[in-house]
């Protein structure tokens, strides 16, 4: 451990657990990078993902989004090819792209398609499904709506999903933000993970909560505080 983090390890009391409005003024103290790095928000869920009933998966737009505009890629023939570019994606196609993915390429960060183009886009799950990159109805990335799509990614629209041990890892925008829109982001996550508790989740559902910089140590939130502006 730098320095830097030692230092910034000292700002947070030991044992003591944070309000969010609290967590998010500390945490934008604890940065340790250079560059204006992304602040995360980590939950530990009170659920066995391994059971379908117990499974956490979605989206959700942040407020004041996330700092950084992603790439976009849409499936979509035919009327929706128009759409799509006027919304604002930057790459959208059929076939030659399904190629070209099979050749290595991956220059977008979300992929999007209409229900007609999942047969073709079924070709390459096995690349962008373990890469996240599948576009999945769930969270709003297979649609007819491509503009809404675009629309809703590009002004910050981020994915949730409990990996293997029921954590939640999720931007909530970057340091440079004001504490009072790294808190609407926040809350904004939190009262969506709580409002899609599993019908399989029993007991305590939120365990623990931290609020991270790029690089740097972790601050903890008061679970009983958890959607809490004060």
């Amino acid at each position: 451990m730098g320095k830097k983090y030692q230092d910034a390890l000292k700002l947070i009391e030991a044992g003591k657990f944070y309000s969010p409005k609290e967590a998010v003024e500390l945490v934008k103290k604890t940065s340790v990078t250079s560059f204006d790095g992304t602040v995360e928000a980590a939950f530990r869920l009170g659920v066995n993902p391994k059971y379908p009933d117990q499974q956490v998966r979605g989206a959700v737009v942040l407020p004041h989004g996330t700092g950084k505009s992603k790439k976009v890629l849409v499936f979509a023939k035919g009327p929706k090819v128009a759409e799509a570019q006027a919304a604002g994606a930057d790459y959208v196609g059929g076939e030659e792209y399904v190629e070209k993915i099979k050749e290595g390429w991956l220059d977008f960060e979300v992929a999007v398609a209409t229900p007609d183009m999942m047969g073709l886009v079924g070709r390459i799950g096995r690349i962008l499904g373990p890469k996240g990159l599948m576009p999945n109805p769930k969270v709003g990335t297979v649609t007819m709506d491509v503009t809404k799509a675009v629309n809703e990614i590009k002004a910050g629209k981020i994915s949730y999903r409990t990996d293997k041990a029921g954590n939640v890892h999720c931007p909530i925008g970057k340091v440079s933000f004001s504490e009072e829109k790294l808190l609407a982001n926040y809350i904004t996550l939190a009262e969506t993970l709580i409002k899609v508790k599993p019908s399989g989740a029993k007991g305590q559902y939120i365990k623990a909560v931290t609020l991270a910089t790029t690089m740097g140590p972790g601050v903890p939130v008061d679970v009983l505080k958890v959607t809490s502006d004060k």
